[in-house]
């Protein structure tokens, strides 16, 4: 919840309860939408957002992440002339990464929230050896075992593009981090997804009935030879 304040979600940080949208899907309960224009615009809500990004120093790291973030950008195009409306949906997750307490060092609030880290990180794994392994032939993915994995159900397993960037240190102390980090990131390549155009229910019907009343007009026109009048295709006159 690291992207919530009041002024995107109206409760509590420290309480983050999700549902499921018939049109949205998974989303956050009291989460609004920001409208924006402008690139500008956009980068201004992710800068607010990491303003608000719960960090701490440990032993690893002077400004470790203590949660996962999450930042969703939902991208409409209109063609006037086709009356066609595309979407899509890019999402942006920042992934805190695993850490073991005795190298941390991290004791109290700061142990608590690793091992929150740690329960997401391998509910996400979970998620991603069921998507990726073609012996399950995905009978079960375990999205339900945690709020990040339902959240990010669409982006892994849906209609969607999914890319993963691991960072590493190329330290030798953290070796064994950097191949967990590297072996988590190889399984992510094995999801196979099949992507279809967004396009809206609505406006691809009508699209099919202009090319209906198209094709008709033309086989009107090759058995009469005349050609026939425009008919407006919202009924008026």
């Amino acid at each position: 919840n690291d992207l919530l304040d009041l002024g995107f979600v109206d409760r509590p940080r420290n309480t983050v309860s999700i549902r499921e949208d018939p049109t949205q899907g998974v989303c956050v309960l009291g989460m609004r939408e920001v409208e924006v224009w402008k690139p500008a615009e956009l980068l201004r809500c992710l800068e607010k957002g990491a303003m608000l990004r719960t960090t701490a120093a440990t032993r690893m790291n002077e400004q470790s992440s203590r949660s996962h973030a999450i930042f969703t950008v939902t991208v409409e195009q209109t063609s006037h002339a086709k009356g066609e409306t595309l979407s899509a949906r890019v999402r942006f997750a920042d992934l805190a990464g695993s850490e073991r307490a005795k190298k941390a060092g991290t004791v109290g609030e700061r142990f608590r929230e690793g091992v929150s880290i740690n329960q997401g990180l391998l509910a996400l794994g979970n998620c991603i050896s069921a998507l990726g392994d073609p012996k399950l032939n995905r009978s079960h993915v375990p999205y339900r075992d945690s709020k990040l994995t339902r959240l990010l159900q669409d982006s892994l397993g849906g209609n969607s593009r999914t890319v993963m960037v691991a960072c590493v240190s190329p330290a030798d102390c953290h070796f064994a981090e950097t191949l967990n980090t590297l072996k988590y990131a190889n399984r992510a390549k094995n999801i196979k997804n099949k992507v279809v155009v967004n396009l809206d229910v609505k406006d691809a019907e009508l699209v099919r009935l202009r090319s209906q009343v198209q094709e008709l007009k033309a086989e009107l026109q090759r058995t009469t030879g005349q050609v026939p009048l425009d008919i407006p295709m919202d009924g008026s006159d």
